[in-house]
């Protein structure tokens, strides 16, 4: 289907769907981003994370249009970009060093992206104060940059990227830039625009956390290549790797000795210190295979005798924090060590170091995981 065409300053109809097809990216001998293929719905948040050297700002690019990629395409409504130069892909970008002019005030630079196509200035006032307001910051309109604090300017970067209404908006690690109480403010901020906008949005971050706040689908990339993708929660609860489950959180893994059927539906496996635990289902687990459980579905104490898996245990860490409890057990007798955390409520029993305690967890609980 052939994109809409739109007059300069034109509100875009929606955000776009988004189709990446064997994009890739090579620098001599390196590849940068092996061929990958994602599929993003008009309006979605999607979210590209994965460590330093991933490849993730490198796929943000090619979109944007400021990396050429050595083969793919990326097709927006039925047409494909990759021949278009930045200025009419109809796309915003928000960075990290939020990229203001220092001599031009709040509105100017709001209202720079429309002046340069023309828009007319009764139309652009009119659309930088809305756009202003959006972002809560109509009384801070004629001020510079230099007079904003760092959750302000990067306010003013949403601002500006989104007035002459893009199909889709990225965002290169927009929040790095400010401590921790600025960036979840922000992140609320971010969240609140883009459903009150409808844009597609694009979003690069190394922060899984700040992934999950936002976004509807993440994509985790590694050494170049898509690993998984999925919603936080799959992604949570059913990682297909050791990677995956170990970048998103915390997580107890074991290599898998053996499996022994055990009953319809169940399946008994053998962790590599000997621990023998029941699963549920087929779950293809054997030699070669990993088995993994979060941590905070292990219940330690009052209950764990009750559960499907439940062994005596000796606590060898113990720490308190802000929300939780958490805690690090060395299974008796195999000497497997599980991480376990709790949110503490009122008469939440207390383990300390050296104590004996029972733990233990439901057979649904347990993933199995392929490499």
């Amino acid at each position: 289907m052939a994109r809409r065409s739109q007059a300069p300053g034109q509100a875009s109809l929606g955000g776009a769907a988004v189709s990446i097809r064997n994009l890739s990216k090579r620098y001599n001998n390196f590849n940068a981003v092996i061929p990958t293929t994602i599929d993003i719905e008009s309006g979605d948040f999607f979210a590209i994370i994965g460590p330093s050297g991933s490849g993730k700002s490198t796929l943000l690019g090619m979109i944007a249009g400021y990396i050429d990629p050595t083969a793919g395409q990326i097709v927006i409504d039925g047409h494909d970009i990759v021949p278009e130069p930045i200025y009419r892909r109809n796309i915003g970008m928000v960075f990290q060093n939020y990229a203001l002019f220092p001599h031009m005030t709040v509105a100017e630079n709001v209202g720079y992206p429309l002046r340069i196509r023309g828009v007319p200035r009764d139309e652009v006032a009119r659309r930088v104060n809305e756009s202003l307001g959006m972002v809560r910051l109509d009384a801070f309109a004629t001020r510079l940059p230099s007079q904003l604090s760092g959750g302000q300017q990067q306010r003013v970067a949403l601002a500006r990227s989104s007035i002459y209404k893009p199909s889709i908006l990225l965002m290169d690690e927009p929040l790095g830039a400010l401590d921790k109480n600025l960036r979840d403010e922000m992140q609320e901020e971010i969240k609140r625009f883009q459903q009150e906008m409808g844009v597609t949005v694009i979003y690069v971050t190394h922060d899984q956390q700040e992934a999950a706040f936002l976004a509807d689908r993440i994509a985790i990339m590694r050494d170049g290549s898509l690993t998984q993708i999925g919603s936080p929660r799959e992604l949570y609860e059913h990682p297909n790797s050791r990677f995956v489950a170990e970048f998103l959180g915390e997580a107890s893994i074991f290599a898998v000795k053996a499996a022994i059927p055990s009953g319809p539906g169940q399946t008994r496996i053998v962790l590599e210190g000997g621990t023998q635990v029941v699963i549920r289902g087929d779950k293809a687990a054997g030699p070669g295979k990993f088995a993994c459980i979060r941590p905070e579905r292990i219940t330690v104490g009052s209950g764990a005798a009750t559960l499907d898996n439940h062994y005596t245990a000796t606590v060898r860490e113990c720490l308190y924090t802000p929300g939780s409890i958490r805690y690090r057990v060395e299974l008796a007798g195999t000497g497997d060590m599980m991480k376990i955390r709790v949110l503490p409520q009122m008469n939440t029993e207390f383990f300390e170091t050296g104590t004996q305690v029972d733990v233990g967890w439901s057979s649904s609980d347990m993933t199995i995981l392929k490499d």
